[in-house]
């Protein structure tokens, strides 16, 4: 007969108690001397509480609230009186700190206990992206303002040095996802710049299209965003289906922008943009001249219509193809009866007509991908 008054050895209470893993002391930043004990996930720091209330950050209000409880509270149990110490005192009652990883923590002292000549890498190629990342990520959080800044210039000199073969630091770093994160929620336009480009890259080889534009979705990244919808949408409509990561919307808004595009496409060659004449460009000249670019602008749209290489709608290609016929008729100087011949002096300003058309649909793309 059982009595529900014996604990067993196979309690759940006690096998609880016996999978929690025991903190262990970090073998760099648990100092002899520290009066601070922390613990960040699994692992115990102990510091110098001075060194964390530097900079004004967060750490310096949490403490000053602290000592107004610096008093020793007592707790009675069974007639026995126990003494608890307040946070931080030990190991038995550490200050935990929530929603931080120990590299993050960790990445924190480094900047703070460093000699200059150890900080001083992580301003050349030896630097490690994702100490950086972990030290902008945690100083952000606790407002380390000027160590914030420092990080985040030192990264942002990581990802915009010249394109070269990925060393292992650069393997091991961040996620872009986490780097666009970070830029974002810092609001350090270099990096964002830098990690936007990195972007841009990828969706041009084919490569993590749905996931940039989730990511510019979700962060509100609207020039990336548009060129994320742009590349989707000419990757086809079996490729859309068959991507696991868009949701409905995300189609809805990629049909809404084949038919938007699909509409500019066919209006494109009726529509030569606008150029100012120049100055030597007067009278019956202009009339000519304006003449002679509507047809020159038609003919070049048309190739464009016609050419194998390009995908309906791809309004930006058919662009890019008119621009680089202008050049080539400029700079080879090439025979052009009934074209260039009849706009001598314009010549320059057409092209810089059509290269501004070219951005004005780069800047708008996502306009075109709008709800129904």
């Amino acid at each position: 007969m059982s009595h529900s008054g014996e604990a067993s050895p196979s309690t759940p209470k006690l096998q609880l108690h016996l999978s929690i893993p025991i903190p262990s002391r970090d073998s760099t930043y648990y100092i002899a001397d520290g009066n601070t004990v922390l613990l960040v996930e699994n692992t115990l720091f102990k510091v110098h509480r001075s060194t964390l209330t530097k900079d004004a950050s967060t750490f310096d209000s949490m403490f000053s609230l602290d000592s107004d409880l610096r008093s020793s509270s007592h707790v009675s149990s069974n007639s026995a009186v126990t003494t608890v110490g307040p946070e931080g005192e030990n190991d038995d009652n550490p200050i935990r700190l929530q929603g931080d990883t120990a590299d993050q923590f960790r990445a924190l002292l480094w900047a703070l206990y460093s000699l200059p000549h150890e900080l001083s890498v992580a301003l050349t190629p030896e630097a490690n992206p994702l100490q950086l990342f972990n030290l902008a990520r945690i100083s952000h959080k606790y407002e380390f303002r000027s160590i914030e800044a420092w990080s985040l210039n030192a990264l942002t000199q990581v990802y915009t040095r010249p394109m070269h073969p990925l060393s292992n630091k650069e393997v091991d770093g961040p996620t872009l996802e986490q780097l666009t994160e970070l830029a974002s929620l810092c609001e350090q336009r270099d990096l964002l710049e830098a990690a936007t480009q990195r972007w841009r890259r990828r969706i041009a080889s084919g490569k993590d299209i749905s996931l940039a534009l989730n990511v510019a979705e979700r962060l509100n990244l609207r020039a990336l965003l548009g060129r994320a919808y742009y590349a989707m949408l000419l990757q086809g409509r079996e490729v859309w289906d068959a991507d696991g990561h868009l949701t409905r919307a995300q189609i809805i808004r990629l049909l809404s922008g084949h038919y938007a595009l699909g509409r500019l496409w066919e209006r494109l060659p009726n529509e030569p943009p606008p150029f100012i004449h120049s100055p030597r460009c007067m009278g019956a000249a202009v009339v000519r001249c304006n003449q002679t670019w509507a047809g020159l602008w038609k003919s070049m749209m048309d190739m464009g219509r016609q050419g194998v290489l390009l995908q309906y709608p791809d309004v930006e290609g058919k662009l890019m193809l008119a621009e680089s016929m202008l050049k080539t008729l400029m700079e080879r100087d090439m025979p052009t009866p009934g074209l260039l011949e009849a706009m001598p002096w314009c010549k320059e300003q057409t092209l810089a007509a059509t290269s501004g058309k070219i951005r004005d649909i780069q800047e708008s793309l996502v306009d075109y991908f709008v709800d129904v």
